[in-house]
């Protein structure tokens, strides 16, 4: 199995855009437009040739629930090849890494994203 995209709502794509280009070093795929119940909303996809993160902009105001005793999504995990360039990337760009992990069967820190979604980033 492998993960094509994962599609994230955010407040400012622009803002979002720029988190994620500068934490991950990801290409712009598309920028554009997207259907949404409320009609047409910005999109751009982030990423390589094999997969991608999509982000949509939101139409109305909100956060991200981070709840991990309710059904949902509670976290994105990222495989990196070495979570202390990452922390220290994070680090420079003010990002506050609020767990962080050393057990099998790897390394991995957590943070949020501007609008509260929660992060992993984990080397094996």
């Amino acid at each position: 199995m492998r993960l094509e995209h994962a599609n994230i709502t955010v407040s400012d794509i622009d803002r979002s855009q720029q988190f994620y280009r500068e934490l991950f070093d990801l290409d712009l795929r598309w920028d554009g437009s997207a259907r949404e119940s409320d009609g047409p909303v910005r999109a751009v996809h982030l990423g390589n040739e094999h997969s991608y993160l999509a982000l949509f902009e939101a139409t109305k105001a909100g956060r991200a629930p981070a709840d991990y005793d309710k059904p949902g999504l509670n976290h994105i995990a990222f495989e990196v090849d070495d979570v202390e360039v990452y922390q220290r990337r994070l680090e420079h760009m003010g990002v506050p890494i609020h767990l962080e992990g050393d057990y099998e069967p790897g390394r991995r820190i957590y943070c949020y994203d501007p609008d509260g979604v929660e992060l992993e980033l984990v080397s094996y």
